[in-house]
């Protein structure tokens, strides 16, 4: 038996070796290895159930192959069936890419969802054949046959016997005592910090020296100086990567390419430049993803009760940006058959009952922090040689949230309640109760700088544009965003980096 491709952070590590006879003192690869392999041995499919961390491996036991992927997709997997019939894996699309028996070809399926969500969503992906190892689930090759099984799937199951003070309790022990288990005693970690409270309750349970934010010139999107004043109270040294215009445009084929996958996040742009900057002087950085979904971070959130039973006939999780009709008149090539809630209507099924706000949780669980957030964490910090653990995303703290009585979550005032709670007893309350912005981008004034924006003009009039795009149509959208309709961005962007993207992987290779 043998551990292959493996990629991730086993967190409960020390209590793991005691149970399986693992020598302390062994290096973390060799250690973790021995983990899963020996985990392996004493528990087969059930050894996710006994892991606190990241982790996407394969496991060659002598003629069968058994892939996992972590309950929440933090770490990605692949695979792919050849015509002959073997199974090509691995954590990266170019560990398969690259290999005997593939044969590279698009999905221009995924372009239509595309669309819509701006990620790649669900199992397929944008290389046909390729998919994806969902969160929660292993597969089983065997005699040139693949059986996926889902091993976890999120529950909800609110308590009404606590106070909001009592969860708030709840959340700060628990992750008390989880940023024992983050990192090592001999390992030094800096941590990133936007305005918010999520990453600021981070570093502030951390033992961080250091706080790495972005910035811009742009004053109105700048929240580095709000973090700043963050870092000093907290005591830290604080670093911001100052982004320009011309670092955002320059980097996109850099960042499509190691994305692998089209995404049309803008703050993955910020992000990929920031993690390069933070790589110049550590290896190891916190960030807080995974609260916002968990405990009711966003504002959106606050129309669940008006959506009520509606939801589970337009939601489909933090983005949407076409409808049906503009994709129709936009794609060379459109099928009605290929909607986005069909991403989602298992979901559903699994909440029937419960109230609307776990239902749009629990959309964003599966689906958006899957596609992008942790897809963006993954591939991008990889590329910058950085490793990104991020503390929030447990098992040990959903349990907490799956709990939550949502009006503990969100109100007609604020969102994250009982969390900001738990955040104040080490935060001062204009930090924790500070409302959300989100990971904001000047991308709506720079796209329409002609100093900044001369690759988007041309790759929207390409031949690659033509090929997929009613080109009037696009030339129509584009023109209506020049001409003072600054909402349009995101249309603009999500097509031009799908040109991007595929001119890296289709026409450049």
């Amino acid at each position: 038996m043998e551990i292959k491709a493996y990629r991730g952070h086993i967190r409960n590590h020390e209590a793991l070796c005691r149970e399986l006879g693992i020598e302390a003192g062994l290096s973390r690869e060799e250690r973790e290895r021995q983990i899963l392999c020996r985990g392996y041995e004493k528990w087969g499919t059930g050894l996710p159930e006994h892991l606190y961390g990241m982790f996407a491996f394969a496991v060659e036991d002598g003629g069968k192959t058994v892939c996992f992927r972590d309950h929440f997709g933090t770490k990605p997997f692949y695979y792919y069936l050849t015509a002959d019939g073997r199974l090509l894996y691995g954590t990266m699309l170019r560990d398969i890419i690259g290999q005997e028996g593939f044969v590279k070809e698009l999905d221009r399926r995924q372009l239509q969802i595309y669309l819509s969500l701006t990620y790649p969503a669900g199992e397929d992906t944008f290389f046909k054949g390729v998919k994806k190892l969902m969160p929660g689930h292993y597969l089983v090759y065997e005699n040139g046959r693949v059986t996926i099984t889902r091993y976890w799937t999120p529950e909800f199951h609110p308590d009404e016997s606590k106070t909001a003070e009592q969860w708030a309790d709840e959340i700060h022990e628990t992750l008390r005592l989880m940023m024992n288990e983050v990192k090592t005693a001999d390992e030094t970690a800096e941590s990133f910090l936007s305005g918010g409270v999520d990453s600021s309750y981070v570093l502030a349970m951390s033992d961080a020296k250091r706080a790495n934010s972005c910035g811009y010139d742009e004053e109105r999107f700048d929240e580095s100086r709000i973090a700043a004043k963050t870092a000093e109270i907290l005591g830290v040294e604080h670093s911001v990567a100052k982004i320009t215009p011309e670092q955002f445009f320059g980097i996109v084929p850099y960042v499509m390419y190691n994305m692998e996958q089209p995404l049309g996040d803008a703050s993955a742009i910020v992000f990929t430049l920031g993690c390069i900057e933070t790589a110049k002087h550590t290896k190891l950085c916190y960030s807080g993803e995974g609260a916002d979904e968990f405990f009711g971070g966003y504002n959106m959130y606050r129309n669940a009760e008006r959506y009520g039973d509606e939801l589970k006939n337009f939601y489909v999780g933090n983005t949407n940006i076409m409808k049906e009709d503009e994709k129709k008149r936009l794609l060379r090539r459109y099928d009605p058959d290929i909607l986005p809630i069909g991403l989602v209507k298992h979901i559903y099924e699994e909440t029937e009952g419960l109230d609307p706000l776990t239902k749009m949780s629990d959309v964003d669980i599966q689906i958006w922090l899957e596609g992008d957030i942790y897809l963006n964490v993954d591939k991008m910090s990889t590329a910058a040689g950085l490793e990104v653990r991020m503390p929030l995303t447990d098992r040990r703290i959903f349990d907490i949230a799956s709990r939550m009585p949502s009006r503990f979550k969100v109100t007609d005032e604020q969102n994250k309640v009982a969390f900001r709670m738990a955040a104040a007893k080490v935060l001062p309350d204009e930090i924790a109760f500070r409302r959300k912005l989100g990971f904001i981008v000047p991308i709506r004034l720079w796209l329409a700088d002609e100093r900044y924006n001369a690759d988007v003009r041309r790759a929207l009039s390409s031949e690659t544009a033509a090929e997929f795009f009613n080109t009037e149509e696009l030339d129509a959208i584009y023109k209506e965003y020049i001409g003072g309709n600054s909402d349009l961005w995101r249309k603009i962007w999500t097509v031009y980096t799908f040109i991007v993207w595929y001119e890296e992987y289709f026409v450049k290779r």
